[in-house]
């Protein structure tokens, strides 16, 4: 007999149990799993089941299909890059029965840094001095930038090929250094963005994540930001509060509402102190790693757009700025204390120096998922 509808959600990460967590939270009770790797939320005693896929757009339609023949409508939470381009390519063979949270005319062209760039400029948005690599004649040009300067491929193309996630370069010897390496990358058809880096550390990055529905209205929405990444300052998320300025909203919004974006979306800013602006670095198109920040601090934006798939009322919801939350994901902040000289202070600022911390993945009542966590360090460190 087939059932009303699910929530799948795909990828089985930090940030895709912590869809599962507040999901479950909001006792929703049917949700799926589908990864291509048996990764920590597989563990979970929250989700009804668990499906392994291939990293392709046909292996997701087939998965997808077999599930609609359980289930009337399938409400989709993607936690990737590749999950997004993904269900871009299969949106007409699966949208007449899946909530699909982007928006379709515009997926692809926003996932594009250089894009994102673009819009800033248009809309007013600060954003970092940058420049396109689209062919080998433009390695040149990155000498045009002061450095030091951070490479990133346009799109994120580290889930799919062989390609760095981003490359520091701090003088004209390492530009010449990886020229090779960019060449080889540029003739298999991936382009990059040069830019500025902007002075200061991990704890210089602020967010703005909401929820906006298809007719264009943000329902619910959060800001915070990062107090330490891993594994340096140009790495991703280890440690995060519920802290930001009024700027990161107002930014946030004219973001979001000016690009047209729909479903969960993350743009993230880093401050510069020179001219005291908050500038652009990238926008998440999904729920990115530290997202449970937003829920543990009062919103939640996984359960609105869950009740917006099924057609029933979001409640707005204020976060709770009051009280300076932390949320740590321990296994970075172990691996950054092993490796990161001095890293004793910011250790322990990010889990005592709260009112309230949470650790990432930590439930005593699913207390598998954060015990395969716990054997990653193990092993990380006994190889």
């Amino acid at each position: 007999m087939e059932r009303d509808h699910c929530a799948l959600v795909l990828g089985g990460y930090v940030n895709g149990y912590s869809i599962i967590q507040e999901l479950h939270e909001k006792r929703v009770q049917d949700i799926i799993l589908f990864d291509s790797s048996k990764k920590l939320a597989s563990y979970s005693n929250k989700i009804k089941k668990f499906i392994l896929i291939d990293e392709t757009p046909e292996s997701l339609l087939k998965e997808i299909r077999n599930l609609h023949e359980e289930y009337e409508r399938v409400i989709v939470f993607p936690s990737d890059d590749l999950y997004l381009e993904n269900l871009h390519a299969i949106y007409d063979k699966i949208s007449p029965f899946c909530f699909l949270p982007f928006n379709h005319e515009n997926l692809k062209e926003c996932l594009d840094k250089y894009v994102q760039y673009s819009y800033c400029e248009a809309l007013g948005v600060p954003y970092p001095k940058t420049m396109e690599i689209q062919k080998k004649e433009d390695i040149e040009n990155i000498k045009k930038i002061q450095f030091p300067i951070i490479i990133k491929p346009k799109k994120r193309e580290d889930m799919k090929t062989n390609v760095f996630r981003n490359l520091i370069l701090t003088g004209l010897k390492e530009v010449e250094k990886n020229r090779k390496d960019l060449e080889r990358h540029l003739d298999t058809g991936i382009s990059f963005l040069a830019s500025e880096i902007i002075p200061g550390d991990g704890s210089c990055i602020y967010a703005y994540v909401a929820y906006r529905n298809q007719d264009g209205k943000i329902l619910n929405e959060w800001t915070g930001k990062k107090l330490s990444q891993y594994p340096n300052d140009f790495g991703v998320f280890s440690s995060a509060s519920n802290e930001a300025p009024e700027e990161i909203l107002e930014q946030g919004r004219i973001l979001l509402n000016g690009m047209n974006i729909k479903g969960i979306a993350e743009p993230e800013f880093k401050y510069d102190q020179r001219d005291k602006k908050y500038k652009l670095m990238e926008i998440n198109l999904r729920s990115m790693m530290w997202h449970r920040m937003g829920n543990l601090s009062g919103v939640n934006l996984q359960y609105s757009q869950y009740l917006d798939a099924i057609g029933k009322k979001v409640k707005s919801q204020t976060q709770i700025k009051d009280k300076n939350i932390h949320f740590v994901y321990i296994k970075h902040e172990i691996s950054n204390l092993a490796k990161r000289k001095g890293y004793y202070r910011i250790f322990f600022r990010n889990l005592l120096q709260s009112d309230k911390t949470y650790l990432a993945v930590y439930d005593v009542k699913d207390i598998r998922p954060f015990l395969t966590d716990c054997w990653e360090i193990i092993h990380q460190f006994h190889t």
